[in-house]
């Protein structure tokens, strides 16, 4: 990864919007097809489709070996699934990341899935996570410095009530434009550094990943998957997310990320014309 980090024209945050908003729709059409009884092969083609139909590339196939378009983490698996012939079940809690490249500019998503009837754990898991997610992109807003994103995401974890959840540090956000992860690392906690001031064309990808128990993880043997080491379930949540002269803009969301962030008190501004 280059330590650089790339400053973006207003152009090219705008193809990278386009970019965001097809990986918008390809992952809609995940979620709406993650029922129990389907593969998450399956998934995994009707993401490709949605890329198909609207001319866009995936950045994951084919990144470091990795042989498909989405990652498909279920249950314990917590990010870097990959799609296969697992079933889902009636109870399972799924994370599903992917990008989507336009004219050499990426974009970089992932929610997280409750199959058929959830687990109320589940159910506050993702939420949680969600939200953690939320909190950071409305730092990032009016923030100085990177690290106060990882911040926001901890003092919001941190606050709820009830068992405390894990905040996974093996693995964090990023800088994303002309390739997939690019400087900086954005942390999901309180990393103690004040990190890379913030400045016009940058875009951040902001994926908090917790899971209900610790934080310890392996990957499989297949040089992909991270689980837990406890079999504690996880959930994974990510948008990307460009500051510009104006404002910021969560160019994975067609309303910029403006409906989520209302609660926050930040409004959310389109990418300049010019």
């Amino acid at each position: 990864m280059s330590r650089q980090i790339e400053l973006k024209t207003n152009k090219q945050l705008a193809t990278m919007h386009k970019a965001g908003l097809i990986l918008h729709q390809g992952l809609d059409a995940v979620v709406a097809a993650a029922q129990p009884g389907i593969t998450t092969a399956h998934l995994d083609q009707v993401f490709r489709t949605v890329l198909a139909d609207h001319g866009a590339t995936s950045n994951f196939l084919g990144y470091h070996g990795f042989p498909a378009t989405i990652c498909a983490s279920v249950n314990e698996e917590v990010v870097h699934g990959i799609p296969g012939e697992r079933v889902l079940q009636n109870g399972d809690i799924i994370s599903i990341d992917a990008g989507a490249v336009v004219d050499g500019w990426h974009s970089d998503s992932a929610r997280t899935v409750l199959v058929g009837t959830p687990d109320p754990a589940n159910v506050r898991l993702s939420t949680i996570t969600e939200e953690a997610m939320w909190a950071g992109i409305a730092a990032f807003a009016k923030a100085k410095h990177v690290g106060e994103i990882g911040n926001a995401i901890e003092d919001y974890v941190r606050a709820q009530p009830g068992e405390p959840l894990g905040i996974l540090e093996d693995y964090v956000g990023h800088g994303i434009g002309s390739a997939m992860h690019q400087a900086p690392d954005v942390f999901n906690y309180r990393s103690g550094m004040r990190g890379p001031r913030i400045k016009a064309g940058m875009v951040l990808a902001i994926e908090p990943m917790l899971v209900r128990g610790d934080i310890a993880t392996k990957t499989l043997d297949d040089d992909w998957t991270v689980v837990t080491l406890d079999g504690s379930y996880a959930s994974q949540w990510e948008h990307s997310v460009a500051r510009h002269k104006e404002g910021i803009w969560v160019i994975t969301s067609p309303d910029g990320g403006a409906a989520n962030l209302a609660r926050y008190g930040v409004t959310p501004v389109p990418i300049p014309q010019n």
